[in-house]
């Protein structure tokens, strides 16, 4: 917002609650924690996100404070994957996408997010972190191979030192140099496509 963006950031867990949608301290890895997440997440399919990105495009674009013109999306952790696929739903409005420490971007599941690149006319970004278990470095490289086989134009890098979660300022990860990497990374994006 404060690069003169409109921003919306929806509650994608709607399904499950209203924010704060945990009553007691994250830790991941706890199992408390993680059940928590897999309750959140449950309802939030392949094909949940994107009829929802969908919809979250068209509200925007509704909007009377909202030009007419060309859009950009962000992801972070699982939502990289809402990323791509808002980018699929929408390729004649979504010009721009990118994902931080996305999770699970490609995998040998059929509802793979790497399977929506064929309908991405977007320019990409994917800013990973190291030893992320989510997207180990042989998913990484799986990824930037269907990129390159996809054509379109992206940019896909490992954040050296960076962790899971790196951009989260109350993070345990939280790497300052890094996050603020890639928030300049994320500002060059979308003004090289929407200004």
């Amino acid at each position: 917002a404060e690069e003169g963006y409109t921003v919306l950031m929806p509650n994608v867990f709607y399904r499950t609650g209203r924010p704060p949608l945990f009553d007691f301290p994250r830790r991941l890895g706890e199992e408390r924690t993680m059940k928590r997440f897999a309750e959140l997440m449950g309802p939030l399919g392949p094909e949940a996100m994107e009829r929802d990105a969908g919809d979250y495009v068209d509200f925007l674009a509704a909007q009377d404070s909202v030009n007419d013109g060309p859009m950009g999306v962000v992801g972070y952790c699982f939502t990289g994957d809402m990323a791509v696929r808002t980018a699929a739903v929408r390729p004649g409005k979504i010009v721009a996408a990118a994902s931080f420490h996305g999770g699970a971007l490609y995998t040998d599941a059929p509802a793979s997010p790497h399977l929506a690149l064929p309908r991405v006319k977007a320019r990409l970004y994917f800013g990973h972190a190291v030893e992320d278990h989510s997207m180990p470095a042989e998913a990484i490289e799986k990824l930037n191979y269907a990129l390159d086989a996809w054509g379109g134009q992206y940019e896909s890098e490992v954040y050296e030192g960076a962790r899971h979660g790196w951009t989260v300022p109350d993070g345990k990860p939280y790497n300052q140099f890094q996050a603020e990497r890639a928030f300049s990374k994320l500002t060059e994006l979308l003004a090289g496509v929407l200004q």
